[in-house]
């Protein structure tokens, strides 16, 4: 996986302007295709998760995800671990110009010890895995009050090798205005850091927040394994 150098090598600079400019920042190569197939083939073990969501059944969408268990995955605890001290300089950022007091620690397992002594400790990294037709409606993943305000997905399939469709929409709700859509492309081992929630834009009376939302578009043909990588513990 990534180590800390290679992560320190990408240019953050431009990652947070797109995230400032878009609410979201494609990471090009995040991980290899062959760390791509491995975490991908882990979607049929159940040792690795504490649960598994049909999301027809809650009305999310079509296809359906696994939530890891804890320990988690090498590949998976080290990723999520690096990225993100790199996301809450943008987070802490995003919250002075909302003027939000909240401000997160450097370090994620500060962070996830004040998750877990506030009653949120079941890990949220997952799995998802869709065949044809299936969808993921346009949702936030929140989890309990607190709630690290960006978060990773990571295609681990080859678009039109291994699926078709299937694209990464972010959508963002302007107060008095009508909503706006981003639809990301990604290849194999790209990811895509996002607005879990809120997120800032200057205007011309200064900071206001906007509201988003994120999905997956309907996939026309094979499967598409993401790895999705939430900062926050659930309750």
């Amino acid at each position: 996986m990534p180590n800390t150098t290679t992560l320190d090598a990408r240019d953050w600079t431009s990652i947070s302007s797109d995230l400032n400019a878009y609410g979201c920042a494609v990471i090009e190569k995040l991980l290899s295709p062959e760390e791509c197939r491995e975490l991908a083939s882990l979607y049929p073990e159940e040792e690795h998760f504490r649960s598994h969501v049909h999301m027809a059944r809650h009305g999310f969408g079509r296809g359906e995800y696994r939530y890891f268990k804890y320990p988690l995955p090498d590949t998976l605890g080290d990723l999520r671990t690096a990225l993100y001290p790199r996301l809450a300089a943008v987070a802490n950022e995003w919250n002075e110009r909302m003027q939000i007091e909240r401000r997160y620690p450097k370090r994620h397992a500060d962070f996830l010890k004040e998750c877990h002594d506030a009653g949120q400790a079941r890990p949220t990294p997952l799995l998802l895995q869709y065949v044809p037709g299936d969808f993921n409606c346009l949702h936030q993943d929140l989890y309990g009050d607190l709630a690290f305000p960006l978060q990773v997905a990571i295609l681990l399939s080859e678009p039109e090798k291994d699926f078709t469709g299937g694209e990464f929409v972010l959508t963002e709700q302007r107060p008095r205005m009508q909503s706006r859509a981003e639809v990301v492309p990604l290849r194999q081992g790209d990811a895509v850091a996002f607005a879990v929630h809120n997120r800032p834009v200057r205007g011309t009376k200064g900071n206001y927040r906007v509201n988003l939302r994120h999905g997956v578009s309907r996939v026309r043909s094979g499967r598409r394994h993401t790895l999705g990588i939430i900062f926050h513990d659930a309750k």
